[in-house]
């Protein structure tokens, strides 16, 4: 029986989850983003400024729609210089277009740029509002509780960036997903193509997905990581119907054309690639490498329930990569 883990059906839409304009401190406005994003062959953008959620209704078009988010952070509590200073990171995104209420918000803290400004443009949840944020794993993990109790989907931001590592993002529970790649962090200079990181958080026993995304301010690190979800239709939710789903894949480049499972095997289809890696939960794993001068577009590799799950890696010419999510062999096989 064959099993489609990216959808059959549907059409893939580009898409940007992690972005920032003039309401905080981007320095294109939200109209220059959507012009922009849309020039490069972007379909959705999610304009998640810092501490400030607004929609942006006014930019959608019918090739073209704005998610409503916006990033949190929670901060070590430390003397020691800000960059020495860890720091967590992470972005909520409505799931409902209608969802216009910020969670975690307090009226005296976690502002900078330019969002104190704009404070007036937005609309509080008062059940959760004014919060406290506190830097452990249990602070940071009640966050995201409320953002998915609260309709978001939550995401885990940069952790090279944060300066954590293990100890600080296995502590972190409720995420939907972590950022495998986010761009503007990988052109300052971070290590944040973060394989190794999504593969700790799975083998350690979340279960989430990996997204890819431009943390972008400027002109310059724009379109370098990005989403490509499939969705019946460009609407809001619809697409976030795909994102709850993880019916998408995290790409700097490479394209990843079909995904499924049949006869104990994971096959996949892709654009041209050097090489395909098929990564598992446990000690097996397979290197597909092309022959010169013929790309490959496609890779088999058989599964055992023993493996925990299996997620694949698509490597261009360039050496560009895209990552699908993980796929839990109880629930594929």
């Amino acid at each position: 029986m064959k099993k489609h883990l990216l959808p059959e059906e549907g059409s893939f839409y580009k898409a940007n989850l992690h972005c920032h304009s003039t309401l905080s401190d981007g320095q294109l406005t939200p109209v220059e983003l959507k012009a922009r994003y849309k020039s490069m062959g972007y379909s959705v953008l999610a304009i998640t400024d810092h501490d400030i959620m607004v929609p942006h209704p006014e930019l959608n078009d019918e090739a073209f729609l704005t998610l409503t988010g916006y990033e949190l952070e929670v901060n070590e509590d430390t003397p020691a210089p800000w960059a020495n200073t860890r720091t967590c990171h992470m972005c909520f995104i409505a799931l409902e277009e209608k969802n216009r209420k910020q969670v975690c918000w307090h009226p005296e803290k976690y502002l900078f740029g330019h969002s104190r400004e704009h404070a007036d443009l937005i609309c509080i949840d008062e059940e959760t509002s004014p919060y406290l944020r506190r830097y452990c794993g249990e602070g940071v993990s009640d966050m995201m509780r409320i953002g998915r109790e609260k309709g978001f989907f939550v995401t885990y931001n940069h952790p090279a960036w944060s300066l954590e590592s293990y100890p600080e993002y296995m502590s972190y529970h409720h995420m939907h997903a972590m950022e495998i790649c986010n761009w503007g962090c990988v052109l300052e200079g971070y290590h944040e193509y973060s394989p190794r990181v999504y593969d700790d958080m799975l083998r350690g026993g979340k279960r989430i997905f990996c997204i890819g995304a431009d943390d972008n301010h400027s002109t310059g690190d724009m379109g370098g990581a990005w989403v490509m979800l499939k969705a019946d239709r460009l609407e809001y939710r619809a697409v976030t119907k795909a994102l709850e789903s993880g019916h998408f894949y995290a790409s700097q480049g490479p394209e990843i054309h079909s995904l499924w499972v049949e006869d104990g095997c994971i096959h996949v289809k892709t654009g041209p690639a050097r090489e395909i890696v098929f990564t598992t939960g446990s000690r097996n794993a397979l290197r597909l490498t092309a022959r010169k001068d013929e790309p490959l577009t496609g890779g088999s590799f058989a599964l055992d329930r023993g493996m925990s799950y299996v997620r694949v890696t698509v490597i261009d010419p360039a050496g560009r990569c895209a990552d699908s999510n993980a796929y839990f062999l109880d629930e594929i096989l």
